[in-house]
């Protein structure tokens, strides 16, 4: 049932993982206390990169568009996570409004809308959904790839809430990402639960705010367990005032590529690793793999053509890029069904409730797999990835993802602080 990996077996990651096994108590001790200092984003999921002598987040998403993607399996992990985190924000909550992206063309995506409805409501509220499309004048349903609908309904807002015609909801749920901005329409809900906070959209968050505290949760952890950071870690740096049109700050860029570059080779001189290092250049908003290029040389990233300069210029819905992050590049050592393969962890609350392989048949261990021609495998657990079985070896079906769950939920904390950190003040 787990899919078997080409690390799975040999490689120096079991000794990261026997690490994390043998801290066990300590780990999830040190997380229990982080949990009640600081609460966690309503969910999330994280992209992971597995080297074999690394495992680290490249990614953290607050509005995570695959639950449907999930193994069915873990379907009752998802309800009583979802549970516990409504509990924690609303215990009276009967109703919820949830607020999808505006991809009706997008089937798939929409699947993923009609699974979080599913597990929301078996946690006892009403759910309908609210679409901030304007052609959506009147309940419209959308065929769905399993056979079944979703109804999209027109928003209605008043003073401070926002709801539909007939339903007033305690609380809204945003699983759109608000690249293009936060609508007019979802500004100054005084009187509603707003999930994730408005200020979670990539309107106004950036990867290096969320790198900036995972430096600091990783090192702290690195600590507790007594690994190098750089082992959970990647290194980055940001360069600002960004104009790929105009050809402005290519030598930041490049004097920043270098930087990262020669951090990398340093690491890898003391760990006898022979791979080819290289960076990760996107853009500091955004998701759906726009924006991003594999950089070997500080050279590349000056004199770019202009097929370049327009890919790496504008992200999803047009937004144009003008801060870019240089995040350490991670080879994946997995493969799945003879494809590049990078584990995504999906998370409600604080819990692990699943997750799957991004896998794509066309693309190097070095490269962005988040491209057209990527397909999804389930993990399927025998056990859930947050059960180690301290008594088997590191690569039983138990402990074999354990790893995954422990950093993912690193990356998890990060994204906490980082919002708290980043909360608008009051006027």
């Amino acid at each position: 049932m787990v899919p078997r990996l080409t690390t799975a077996l040999t490689g120096p990651l079991l000794e990261l993982e026997k690490k994390f096994l043998d801290a066990t108590p300590d780990i999830e001790r040190w997380l229990r206390g982080k949990w009640q200092e600081h609460t966690p984003p309503f969910y999330g999921s994280v992209d992971l990169r597995n080297a074999g002598f690394k495992l680290a987040p490249v990614d953290m998403n607050l509005f995570p568009g695959g639950f449907n993607n999930l193994n069915a399996a873990f379907l009752p992990l998802c309800v009583q996570a979802a549970m516990t985190a409504i509990d924690k924000i609303c215990p009276m909550a009967k109703s919820l409004l949830l607020i999808p992206e505006n991809h009706t063309r997008n089937r798939f995506y929409l699947q993923n809308v009609a699974q979080l409805v599913t597990i929301l409501r078996m946690t006892g509220l009403n759910v309908r959904v609210g679409s901030l499309l304007p052609e959506i004048d009147k309940p419209t349903p959308v065929e769905l790839p399993d056979g079944g609908t979703l109804l999209l309904e027109p928003l209605l807002r008043t003073r401070y809430r926002i709801g539909l015609a007939d339903f007033d909801p305690c609380a809204v749920l945003l699983n759109n990402d608000l690249t293009a901005g936060v609508p007019e329409i979802l500004q100054n809900l005084n009187e509603q639960f707003i999930l994730p906070p408005l200020h979670a959209g990539w309107a106004t968050r950036r990867k290096s705010n969320h790198f900036t505290a995972y430096d600091e949760v990783a090192s702290e952890f690195a600590r507790l367990v007594g690994i190098d950071p750089w082992q959970i870690n990647p290194y980055f740096s940001v360069c600002d005032s960004i104009d790929f049109h105009e050809r402005q700050g290519e030598d930041c860029l490049a004097a920043n590529v270098n930087g990262v570059l020669t951090l990398i080779r340093e690491k890898y001189k003391e760990y006898g690793i022979d791979d080819t290092p290289y960076v990760v250049v996107k853009a500091d908003a955004g998701t759906y793999g726009m924006g991003v290029m594999t950089v070997k040389d500080a050279s590349e990233v000056v004199g770019l053509n202009r097929r370049q300069r327009n890919k790496m210029s504008v992200i999803k819905e047009g937004a144009s890029v003008s801060q870019v992050i240089i995040q350490e590049g991670v080879h994946t050592r997995e493969q799945v069904s003879d494809g590049v393969a990078e584990p995504v962890v999906y998370m409600i609350d604080r819990y692990v409730v699943g997750g799957f392989y991004r896998v794509h048949t066309g693309r190097g261990n070095d490269e962005n797999l988040n491209a057209p021609g990527m397909h999804f495998e389930p993990l399927a657990f025998e056990t859930s990835c947050s059960l180690p079985d301290c008594c088997l070896t590191p690569d039983a079906a138990p402990n074999r993802f354990y790893a995954y769950g422990v950093v993912a939920r690193l990356a998890l904390l990060a994204a906490s602080l980082e919002l708290e950190r980043t909360e608008p003040q009051e006027e």
